[in-house]
């Protein structure tokens, strides 16, 4: 569990592993980032509670070195990837192992079930589980169990975690997307499940969504640079509706009225696809699903734009020449 400043949500998070239903031996290993807030005494807290939890440094605070750190000092076979913000349905742990063994698969995930805890959170969940926020994604959406390109989190075989010597350290963000790619690169199996849930706390504000997503757009367009042949029509949607409605306003406010058509058009389908996304919600709620659906959109469009080749470069250049995973 790689964590930053996560103190609203760690205890939590930390307790719905703790209390799993599963049968077999359980560790928790957290990687402690640079936090600017009560995370390091509340992890603390935890390791002197129960003598399961430990904490690793991850002095850097990324992602992706947090969870090298936290997975060379564990232990067991099967490695389960946590969030600090992510809370573990009670057969999650269970649940996942058993579909190792079912499918053979490398690394087994399923629904990345956002929940909010106010109006702006609850709205911005809505958004994140409709096709029209995340297009077909089944790990947002939910669907059929399969195989899948990748999977939200991930339960995985030490063994092949230890083969790809680890997540790359270079991928702040997309991380988890370019570790899947290899894995099937080399032969390996994501499997998706339904059964797989976890509950996952979004961004408080519009700006931590939209920095979010800003950084899941540039991410992204990294991984297609690095790893040629690996992007898709719906990863190309965002950036496509960011300068359609970007020409569309340009183009009015110059004196062609009917270029209006494509802004227009944009923002009678978000409001539109909040109707059905925002059922169950209430009004003040519905109202703000158009908000976070143009934030994570137009997000993530500026940032798979704007993703300078120099990240890429960076990547490779890198060369990732020893296993982040090698014992000291």
């Amino acid at each position: 569990m790689p964590v930053l400043d996560e103190e609203r949500h760690l205890r939590a998070s930390v307790r719905h592993i703790l209390e799993q239903e599963y049968a077999g031996e359980l560790e928790v290993v957290i990687a402690l980032g640079p936090s600017t807030d009560r995370t390091d005494q509340i992890a603390a807290e935890l390791t002197g509670e129960d003598p399961r939890v430990r904490t690793v440094p991850n002095p850097t605070g990324r992602t992706p070195a947090g969870l090298n750190a936290a997975i060379k000092a564990s232990r067991h076979p099967v490695v389960v990837r946590v969030d600090g913000h992510g809370m573990l349905s009670p057969d999650y742990i269970a649940t996942a192992v058993r579909l190792l063994d079912e499918t053979g698969a490398a690394n087994v995930g399923g629904i990345m079930h956002a929940e909010g805890e106010n109006a702006w959170e609850r709205a911005v969940a809505a958004a994140m589980t409709a096709r029209i926020g995340v297009g077909n994604a089944v790990f947002h959406t939910g669907g059929a169990a399969g195989r899948a390109e990748t999977v939200y989190l991930g339960v995985f075989r030490r063994s092949v975690l230890e083969e790809q010597d680890g997540y790359n350290e270079e991928f702040i963000r997309a991380q988890d997307w370019e570790l899947n790619f290899r894995i099937r690169g080399a032969g390996g199996l994501v499997w998706f499940s339904p059964e797989l849930r976890v509950s996952y706390r979004p961004r408080p504000s519009v700006r931590a969504l939209a920095k979010q997503y800003r950084n899941y757009g540039r991410w992204r367009h990294v991984v297609a640079r690095y790893h040629s042949g690996s992007i898709n029509l719906r990863y190309l949607a965002p950036p496509v509706a960011l300068c359609a409605i970007a020409a569309g306003l340009v183009v009015g406010v110059a004196g062609f009225p009917w270029a209006l058509v494509v802004p227009g058009g944009y923002l009678a389908a978000i409001t539109a696809g909040s109707v059905p996304a925002g059922r169950g919600l209430r009004a003040g709620e519905r109202a703000r699903i158009p908000v976070a659906l143009a934030t994570m959109h137009m997000s993530w469009g500026w940032g798979f734009l704007t993703s300078p080749r120099s990240l890429a470069r960076r990547v490779r250049a890198s060369g990732r020449t020893t296993s982040a995973l090698a014992a000291d």
